[in-house]
Protein backbone atom coordinates (compact mmCIF):
# COMPACT_ATOMS: atom_id res chain seq x y z
CA UNK A 1 0.00 0.00 0.00
CA UNK A 2 2.97 2.15 0.21
CA UNK A 3 2.26 3.63 -3.56
CA UNK A 4 -1.05 4.27 -2.42
CA UNK A 5 0.04 5.99 0.49
CA UNK A 6 2.27 8.22 -1.36
CA UNK A 7 -0.08 9.54 -3.65
CA UNK A 8 -2.72 10.10 -1.48
CA UNK A 9 -0.53 12.43 1.29
CA UNK A 10 1.84 13.95 -1.48
CA UNK A 11 -0.32 14.12 -4.66
CA UNK A 12 -3.67 14.21 -4.15
CA UNK A 13 -4.51 18.16 -4.49
CA UNK A 14 -7.93 19.65 -5.59
CA UNK A 15 -7.51 20.34 -9.83
CA UNK A 16 -6.47 24.26 -10.29
CA UNK A 17 -8.47 23.97 -13.49
CA UNK A 18 -11.23 21.96 -15.80
CA UNK A 19 -10.35 18.55 -14.96
CA UNK A 20 -13.21 15.40 -15.68
CA UNK A 21 -11.55 13.00 -13.54
CA UNK A 22 -7.80 13.69 -12.41
CA UNK A 23 -5.56 12.00 -9.63
CA UNK A 24 -6.83 8.09 -8.29
CA UNK A 25 -8.46 6.76 -11.51
CA UNK A 26 -6.79 4.25 -14.17
CA UNK A 27 -6.61 7.32 -16.27
CA UNK A 28 -7.35 11.01 -16.24
CA UNK A 29 -10.44 12.32 -18.16
CA UNK A 30 -10.30 15.86 -19.92
CA UNK A 31 -12.76 17.45 -22.54
CA UNK A 32 -10.51 19.32 -25.49
CA UNK A 33 -11.83 22.82 -25.49
CA UNK A 34 -13.18 23.82 -29.34
CA UNK A 35 -11.69 24.86 -32.03
CA UNK A 36 -8.13 23.62 -30.16
CA UNK A 37 -5.47 21.29 -30.44
CA UNK A 38 -3.69 19.12 -27.80
CA UNK A 39 0.44 20.12 -26.72
CA UNK A 40 1.87 17.92 -25.42
CA UNK A 41 5.65 17.00 -24.05
CA UNK A 42 7.32 15.03 -21.52
CA UNK A 43 10.84 15.30 -19.53
CA UNK A 44 12.95 13.04 -17.35
CA UNK A 45 15.71 13.71 -14.75
CA UNK A 46 17.72 11.27 -13.40
CA UNK A 47 19.58 12.59 -9.78
CA UNK A 48 23.58 12.83 -10.31
CA UNK A 49 22.70 13.69 -14.40
CA UNK A 50 20.60 16.31 -14.40
CA UNK A 51 20.64 18.55 -11.12
CA UNK A 52 23.48 17.83 -8.72
CA UNK A 53 22.73 14.96 -5.97
CA UNK A 54 22.68 17.76 -3.04
CA UNK A 55 19.96 19.91 -4.67
CA UNK A 56 16.79 20.81 -2.52
CA UNK A 57 13.78 18.79 -2.79
CA UNK A 58 11.80 21.78 -3.04
CA UNK A 59 14.06 23.12 -6.41
CA UNK A 60 13.67 19.48 -7.86
CA UNK A 61 9.98 19.28 -7.62
CA UNK A 62 9.84 22.99 -9.39
CA UNK A 63 12.08 22.75 -11.98
CA UNK A 64 10.39 19.16 -13.01
CA UNK A 65 7.31 21.16 -13.80
CA UNK A 66 9.11 24.33 -15.40
CA UNK A 67 11.03 22.46 -17.93
CA UNK A 68 7.85 20.82 -19.20
CA UNK A 69 5.92 24.39 -19.06
CA UNK A 70 8.92 26.00 -20.95
CA UNK A 71 8.24 23.49 -23.70
CA UNK A 72 4.32 24.16 -23.73
CA UNK A 73 5.29 28.07 -23.74
CA UNK A 74 7.79 27.55 -26.91
CA UNK A 75 5.05 26.29 -28.97
CA UNK A 76 2.82 29.33 -27.80
CA UNK A 77 0.15 27.66 -26.26
CA UNK A 78 -1.51 28.12 -22.94
CA UNK A 79 -0.58 24.84 -19.86
CA UNK A 80 -3.52 22.86 -18.71
CA UNK A 81 -2.14 19.68 -17.04
CA UNK A 82 0.69 17.03 -16.05
CA UNK A 83 1.69 14.05 -15.36
CA UNK A 84 3.91 12.54 -13.23
CA UNK A 85 5.66 9.29 -12.79
CA UNK A 86 8.33 9.27 -9.49
CA UNK A 87 11.04 6.18 -9.38
CA UNK A 88 12.46 6.66 -5.83
CA UNK A 89 15.38 4.67 -4.42
CA UNK A 90 13.22 4.15 -0.96
CA UNK A 91 10.43 6.39 0.85
CA UNK A 92 11.41 9.52 2.55
CA UNK A 93 8.93 11.32 3.89
CA UNK A 94 10.58 14.75 4.57
CA UNK A 95 11.90 14.36 0.29
CA UNK A 96 8.37 13.68 -0.28
CA UNK A 97 6.94 16.46 1.24
CA UNK A 98 9.37 19.18 -0.03
CA UNK A 99 9.55 18.03 -3.38
CA UNK A 100 5.62 17.80 -3.82
CA UNK A 101 5.36 21.14 -2.46
CA UNK A 102 8.06 22.63 -5.03
CA UNK A 103 5.75 20.86 -7.83
CA UNK A 104 2.81 22.35 -7.02
CA UNK A 105 4.02 25.44 -5.92
CA UNK A 106 5.17 25.70 -9.83
CA UNK A 107 1.78 24.35 -10.68
CA UNK A 108 -0.18 26.95 -8.64
CA UNK A 109 1.67 29.64 -10.28
CA UNK A 110 0.98 28.63 -13.52
CA UNK A 111 -2.33 27.14 -13.45
CA UNK A 112 -1.50 24.06 -13.90
CA UNK A 113 -3.05 20.81 -12.48
CA UNK A 114 -1.31 17.13 -11.37
CA UNK A 115 -3.58 14.59 -12.86
CA UNK A 116 -2.37 11.54 -12.30
CA UNK A 117 0.84 9.40 -12.96
CA UNK A 118 2.85 6.62 -11.39
CA UNK A 119 5.15 6.21 -8.25
CA UNK A 120 7.62 2.81 -8.02
CA UNK A 121 11.29 1.57 -6.86
CA UNK A 122 14.33 2.30 -8.37
CA UNK A 123 18.14 2.61 -7.62
CA UNK A 124 18.50 6.12 -8.99
CA UNK A 125 16.23 8.89 -8.11
CA UNK A 126 14.15 9.47 -11.74
CA UNK A 127 11.54 12.35 -12.63
CA UNK A 128 9.32 12.17 -15.49
CA UNK A 129 6.49 14.69 -15.81
CA UNK A 130 4.21 15.00 -18.70
CA UNK A 131 3.00 18.32 -19.42
CA UNK A 132 -0.16 18.96 -21.72
CA UNK A 133 -1.39 22.54 -22.82
CA UNK A 134 -4.21 23.64 -25.61
CA UNK A 135 -3.67 25.89 -28.26
CA UNK A 136 -6.24 26.83 -31.35
CA UNK A 137 -6.03 24.30 -34.11
CA UNK A 138 -3.32 25.76 -36.84
CA UNK A 139 -1.71 28.74 -34.44
CA UNK A 140 1.05 26.09 -32.71
CA UNK A 141 4.42 28.06 -33.11
CA UNK A 142 7.03 25.48 -34.59
CA UNK A 143 10.77 25.46 -34.88
CA UNK A 144 10.07 25.05 -38.95
CA UNK A 145 8.84 28.59 -39.82
CA UNK A 146 11.79 30.82 -39.97
CA UNK A 147 12.04 33.67 -42.56
CA UNK A 148 15.20 35.28 -44.88
CA UNK A 149 15.34 38.62 -43.22
CA UNK A 150 13.48 37.70 -39.84
CA UNK A 151 15.30 39.19 -36.64
CA UNK A 152 16.19 36.78 -33.66
CA UNK A 153 15.26 37.28 -30.43
CA UNK A 154 15.56 35.82 -26.88
CA UNK A 155 13.90 36.19 -23.80
CA UNK A 156 15.75 37.66 -20.42
CA UNK A 157 19.45 36.54 -20.43
CA UNK A 158 21.46 33.57 -21.17
CA UNK A 159 24.13 31.29 -19.86
CA UNK A 160 23.02 32.30 -15.69
CA UNK A 161 22.47 28.63 -15.22
CA UNK A 162 25.79 27.07 -16.53
CA UNK A 163 27.21 30.18 -14.26
CA UNK A 164 26.19 28.81 -10.96
CA UNK A 165 26.63 24.99 -12.24
CA UNK A 166 30.43 25.79 -12.19
CA UNK A 167 29.83 28.78 -8.99
CA UNK A 168 27.33 26.77 -6.63
CA UNK A 169 25.98 29.01 -3.65
CA UNK A 170 26.38 32.36 -6.13
CA UNK A 171 23.19 34.38 -6.37
CA UNK A 172 22.83 32.73 -9.87
CA UNK A 173 21.95 29.59 -8.97
CA UNK A 174 18.42 30.47 -8.27
CA UNK A 175 18.45 30.94 -12.04
CA UNK A 176 19.51 27.05 -12.23
CA UNK A 177 17.09 25.31 -9.51
CA UNK A 178 14.03 27.50 -10.19
CA UNK A 179 13.98 28.18 -14.10
CA UNK A 180 10.77 30.33 -14.94
CA UNK A 181 9.31 29.16 -18.01
CA UNK A 182 8.03 32.19 -20.58
CA UNK A 183 4.07 30.72 -20.22
CA UNK A 184 3.15 34.73 -20.72
CA UNK A 185 5.48 35.93 -23.62
CA UNK A 186 4.97 32.11 -25.28
CA UNK A 187 1.40 33.29 -25.72
CA UNK A 188 1.91 36.58 -26.53
CA UNK A 189 4.49 35.36 -28.88
CA UNK A 190 1.70 33.39 -30.69
CA UNK A 191 0.69 34.76 -34.64
CA UNK A 192 3.54 36.77 -34.29
CA UNK A 193 6.58 34.64 -34.10
CA UNK A 194 7.99 32.67 -37.30
CA UNK A 195 9.63 30.00 -35.10
CA UNK A 196 10.38 29.50 -31.29
CA UNK A 197 12.18 27.01 -29.11
CA UNK A 198 13.22 27.08 -25.23
CA UNK A 199 17.12 27.33 -24.68
CA UNK A 200 17.78 24.40 -22.59
CA UNK A 201 20.81 22.76 -24.12
CA UNK A 202 22.66 26.07 -25.03
CA UNK A 203 21.45 28.96 -27.45
CA UNK A 204 23.25 28.61 -30.05
CA UNK A 205 22.71 24.55 -30.18
CA UNK A 206 18.88 25.67 -30.13
CA UNK A 207 19.19 27.85 -32.73
CA UNK A 208 20.57 25.53 -34.40
CA UNK A 209 17.29 23.48 -34.60
CA UNK A 210 15.31 26.29 -35.81
CA UNK A 211 17.94 26.90 -38.92
CA UNK A 212 17.79 23.28 -39.80
CA UNK A 213 14.15 22.95 -39.81
CA UNK A 214 13.79 26.15 -41.52
CA UNK A 215 16.06 25.11 -44.02
CA UNK A 216 17.75 28.91 -43.43
CA UNK A 217 20.96 30.45 -41.97
CA UNK A 218 21.94 32.78 -39.37
CA UNK A 219 24.35 35.74 -38.20
CA UNK A 220 24.62 36.03 -34.33
CA UNK A 221 25.97 39.66 -32.88
CA UNK A 222 27.96 38.47 -29.81
CA UNK A 223 28.24 41.89 -28.42
CA UNK A 224 24.96 41.86 -28.36
CA UNK A 225 23.99 38.55 -26.08
CA UNK A 226 22.08 39.27 -22.85
CA UNK A 227 23.96 38.27 -19.73
CA UNK A 228 24.08 39.28 -16.12
CA UNK A 229 26.88 41.67 -14.84
CA UNK A 230 28.81 38.07 -13.29
CA UNK A 231 29.12 36.58 -16.79
CA UNK A 232 30.17 39.92 -18.30
CA UNK A 233 32.56 40.39 -16.67
CA UNK A 234 34.58 36.92 -17.54
CA UNK A 235 37.29 36.65 -20.33
CA UNK A 236 35.36 37.19 -23.85
CA UNK A 237 35.99 33.14 -25.35
CA UNK A 238 34.70 32.52 -21.58
CA UNK A 239 31.88 34.56 -21.57
CA UNK A 240 30.49 33.37 -25.39
CA UNK A 241 30.75 30.09 -24.50
CA UNK A 242 28.83 30.02 -20.83
CA UNK A 243 26.39 32.47 -23.37
CA UNK A 244 26.40 30.15 -26.20
CA UNK A 245 26.67 26.71 -25.07
CA UNK A 246 25.80 26.36 -20.87
CA UNK A 247 21.78 25.52 -21.74
CA UNK A 248 19.44 25.53 -18.63
CA UNK A 249 18.48 28.80 -19.00
CA UNK A 250 14.83 27.57 -20.24
CA UNK A 251 14.47 31.55 -22.00
CA UNK A 252 12.74 31.34 -25.77
CA UNK A 253 14.19 32.41 -28.72
CA UNK A 254 12.14 33.42 -31.45
CA UNK A 255 12.87 34.91 -35.16
CA UNK A 256 10.15 37.43 -35.81
CA UNK A 257 9.31 40.08 -38.50
CA UNK A 258 10.53 43.93 -38.06
CA UNK A 259 7.00 44.28 -38.42
CA UNK A 260 5.71 41.93 -36.21
CA UNK A 261 8.64 42.62 -33.69
CA UNK A 262 7.12 46.57 -33.88
CA UNK A 263 3.67 44.83 -33.00
CA UNK A 264 5.05 43.02 -30.24
CA UNK A 265 6.73 45.58 -28.72
CA UNK A 266 3.96 47.53 -28.15
CA UNK A 267 2.75 44.91 -25.65
CA UNK A 268 3.03 44.64 -21.86
CA UNK A 269 5.91 41.74 -21.78
CA UNK A 270 6.72 40.40 -18.28
CA UNK A 271 10.84 39.78 -19.36
CA UNK A 272 12.96 41.78 -21.10
CA UNK A 273 13.31 41.24 -25.22
CA UNK A 274 16.50 40.99 -26.84
CA UNK A 275 17.41 41.19 -30.83
CA UNK A 276 20.96 39.17 -31.04
CA UNK A 277 20.63 38.86 -34.29
CA UNK A 278 18.88 38.10 -38.14
CA UNK A 279 17.74 34.79 -40.50
CA UNK A 280 19.97 34.75 -43.63
CA UNK A 281 19.67 32.70 -47.08
CA UNK A 282 23.27 31.22 -46.64
CA UNK A 283 23.08 27.73 -44.10
CA UNK A 284 24.95 27.70 -41.71
CA UNK A 285 25.56 30.11 -38.02
CA UNK A 286 27.68 32.89 -38.54
CA UNK A 287 29.26 34.79 -35.50
CA UNK A 288 29.87 38.74 -35.90
CA UNK A 289 31.83 40.54 -32.64
CA UNK A 290 31.70 44.25 -32.99
CA UNK A 291 30.51 43.44 -37.05
CA UNK A 292 33.45 41.38 -37.86
CA UNK A 293 33.46 37.75 -38.27
CA UNK A 294 34.74 36.07 -34.84
CA UNK A 295 35.43 32.04 -34.98
CA UNK A 296 34.25 30.49 -32.37
CA UNK A 297 33.49 26.65 -31.22
CA UNK A 298 31.23 25.55 -29.08
CA UNK A 299 29.18 22.50 -28.00
CA UNK A 300 25.80 22.10 -26.36
CA UNK A 301 24.70 19.57 -23.60
CA UNK A 302 24.63 16.33 -24.80
CA UNK A 303 22.35 13.52 -23.08
CA UNK A 304 24.98 10.66 -24.07
CA UNK A 305 27.91 12.40 -23.38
Amino acid sequence: MAEFSIIDTYFNRKNANSVDLGVGDDSALLTPPPQQQLVICVDTSVAGRHFPLDTHPHAIGWKSVAVNLSDIAAMGAKPHSILLALSLPQIDHHWLKDFSQGLYDCCDQFGVSLIGGDTTQSPHLTITVTALGWIETGQAVTRAGAQVGDLICVSGTVGDAAFALQHMGHPLQKRLDYPTPRCQLGQQLKGLASSMIDVSDGLAQDLGHILKASGVGAVLQLDQLPVSLDIAKLEQEKKWQVALAGGDDYELCFTISPQNYHLLAQQKLDVNLTIIGKITQNLGLTFLQNGIDYSIQFHGYQHFA
